[in-house]
């Protein structure tokens, strides 16, 4: 996701890139296993939840210092994306409830969806603008893209409300026999398909990206735009 400073492709912004997503996919799979740790030491799903939280912070700061410190910036979506972690990961940690951490994951992706089909109809191109990058596509490429992009959040943010509704889970249960289901655990668990997800999603636009390529000399990272899901 990083803007080169020279016209010649360098293998220096893939490794920016790499680094990145190491760090996105390490915060969520710390978050995981410190949630997978707690339940294992008898912790009911919100309080496991809870202490599990303060991965995602520590996952969330360590991804902003990247951007800082090995970027040497900081892109407005990274930037959102880790400001969010972080306030929705501290009040869940001052007010006990993991109601918190759930929310954050609606309203990033509602406020995302908002902003890029809202901008799509006042003729703007929030995507690119969001990314802090430079993809070598033309306009009605990045066009295509941010709806496709905004209908993806708008389908996570629904999801994610479905997921988190402990009424729903539990109905859910009951018809397929268990009771014993912890809505908790349920909603980790779809954060991880969720990365997945994402990433499957990221990959399936590299056709769009390759064919619509308006220059061969810059470097091209077809999958940042779906970095937003792999952070925790």
């Amino acid at each position: 996701m990083t803007e080169p400073a020279a016209p010649a492709p360098s293998p220096a912004p893939k490794k920016e890139s790499n680094l990145r997503q190491l760090v996105d996919f390490g915060g969520l799979l710390a978050f995981g296993l410190a949630f997978l740790v707690f339940r294992l030491r008898g912790l009911e799903g919100d309080a496991a939840l809870v202490n599990a939280t303060w991965f995602l912070v520590a996952g969330s700061a360590v991804g902003v210092a990247v951007g800082l410190i090995v970027e040497k910036r900081l892109a407005l979506l990274p930037l959102l994306v880790g400001g969010f972690a972080l306030v929705f990961g501290l009040l869940t940690l001052l007010t006990g409830d993991g109601l918190w951490v759930k929310l954050k994951v609606t309203i990033l992706n509602a406020s995302l969806a908002v902003a890029l089909l809202g901008g799509l109809v006042m003729g703007k191109q929030p995507l690119r603008a969001l990314l802090g990058t430079v993809i070598p596509i033309n306009d009605r490429a990045w066009r295509t893209l941010t709806f496709r992009y905004g209908l993806f959040f708008l389908a996570v943010a629904i999801t994610n409300e479905l997921v988190r509704s402990e009424a729903l889970v539990g109905w859910g249960a009951q018809q397929l026999g268990r009771a014993d289901v912890d809505p908790a655990d349920v909603w980790v668990s779809f954060r991880g398909v969720l990365w997945i997800a994402s990433s499957v999603f990221g990959l399936s636009q590299v056709p769009l990206i390759m064919r619509n390529l308006t220059s061969s000399d810059k470097p091209v990272d077809p999958m940042a735009p779906a970095e937003p899901d792999r952070a925790p």
